[in-house]
């Protein structure tokens, strides 16, 4: 039988991973608040988790909740702008890849998928279980978010 770690070994050994993962679907602004509900959350459901759970997928889980509840949030209240940005033009120079944009742009399955499987590092069954579906369905999501991330910064034609 294994002995569950101090819950402070958690923070300090999958902290980096679970604000990765928070960065990625909320972007740098929005990412701090999710991953300290992330490990709240974690904190008080700690003590119920099974000695031999997976706690890199159970916390990745956590974060994605709580970083789609953020989203939910920001989408319920107005945003107000003076004038849009102008856009600058491509000066014909190297792309520098804004990835925070570019998963922005994806749909949510993708960016998840994205994120959770070449980001993170984690199987697509357990892609599956964190955005719901099959382990196939998290590896079609992924490569339809890789080929749509090629398509739209101009990698592939």
């Amino acid at each position: 039988m294994s002995v569950k770690q101090p819950f402070e070994q958690l923070v300090t050994e999958h902290g980096p991973t679970i604000l990765r993962v928070c960065r990625a679907v909320l972007g740098p602004i929005d990412a701090d608040d999710a991953w300290a509900d992330t490990f709240l959350a974690a904190l008080q459901a700690y003590p119920r988790l099974p000695a031999e759970a997976n706690v890199e997928a159970w916390l990745v889980t956590i974060a994605h909740r709580k970083s789609i509840d953020v989203l939910r949030r920001a989408a319920r209240r107005a945003t107000p702008v003076a004038d849009p940005p102008a856009v600058a033009g491509d000066a014909g120079g190297p792309r520098d890849l804004d990835l925070e944009r570019a998963l922005a742009a994806l749909p949510d399955k993708q960016r998840f998928a994205v994120v959770y499987h070449y980001l993170i590092g984690l199987p697509y069954a357990e892609v599956a279980e964190i955005v719901g579906g099959t382990a196939a369905a998290a590896r079609r999501a992924a490569a339809d978010g890789i080929a749509n991330l090629r398509r739209n910064e101009g990698l592939i034609q």
